[in-house]
């Protein structure tokens, strides 16, 4: 499995890198590169799982007025969500796609960067990749990239990723929603938790490993931000005026609203 690991992606990224290190002599601007690519191939995945995760994130409403209609009846609660998702054609593992593809290359990323820069492992170079003997880990000659403990880094990936899952986050229910506007307001509350939870751990994360991680780690998120922004656009118009969904207590129904930020 190790062998076929290295072969699939270990060795073509760690020749990707020594390749484009030897065009451009600036490691940080080499993850760079290697960021776009990777984000490029992952395009298509990766578009169908933003899509996925807004379109469950707008069926909360809906999924929380199935649980008080068929409370205590979990079998017709799960047959209605399941309904659900196939009348509102919503996948709910899409999400999970390119994070599962996205973890190997990291482990991958991780062992290329942890072998340029002890200079180990050059043995992996293909016969048409220049050997350049040794890789400077300094970038813009202000970080060394394979360092830990970097926390400027770490807090650029940090905010990238509050910047990333803020764009999920339900708004607050207007009080013309009703009394069952409760409900929603917990679900928002949850979901900003997990917005403001989530990069606090990837700062304590991003902290720990090398530099060149955390700095791709920040350009990582930073593209998936941008394509959410691109997509929400051009989709629903996402924006201040745009128009979300709240429960109404009283007869279980959905409703539809305008809010403002």
């Amino acid at each position: 499995m190790h062998a076929l690991f290295q072969a699939l992606l270990t060795q073509p990224i760690f020749n990707l890198f020594v390749g484009l290190y030897n065009l451009i002599p600036d490691v940080g601007v080499v993850i760079l590169v290697i960021t776009i690519l990777i984000k490029l191939v992952l395009y298509p995945s990766t578009n169908k799982s933003i899509k996925a995760q807004k379109d469950l994130t707008e069926l909360q409403p809906k999924l929380e007025a199935l649980k008080k209609k068929y409370a205590g009846d979990q079998q017709k609660i799960a047959q209605e969500t399941m309904a659900l998702y196939k009348e509102h054609k919503v996948n709910p593992f899409g999400s999970c796609l390119p994070l599962l593809i996205q973890l190997p290359i990291f482990l991958a990323l991780y062992s290329v960067l942890s072998s340029v820069f002890s200079g180990a492992k050059f043995d992996l170079l293909y016969s048409f990749v220049k050997n350049p003997e040794q890789i400077n880990s300094v970038t813009l000659g202000l970080f060394d990239l394979s360092k830990n403990d970097n926390i400027f880094l770490a807090l650029l990936a940090g905010g990238a990723q509050f910047a990333q899952a803020k764009m999920f986050t339900r708004k607050q229910p207007p009080k013309t929603a009703g009394p069952g506007a409760k409900d929603e307001s917990m679900t928002a509350m949850m979901n900003k938790q997990m917005t403001y939870f989530m990069p606090v751990i990837t700062v304590m994360i991003g902290y720990q490993l090398p530099g060149g991680l955390a700095l791709y780690w920040f350009l990582s998120t930073g593209i998936t931000a941008l394509q959410q922004v691109i997509l929400f656009r051009k989709h629903d118009g996402t924006g201040p005026s745009a128009t979300t969904t709240f429960i109404n207590k009283k007869d279980n129904n959905v409703i539809e609203g305008k809010i403002s930020e």
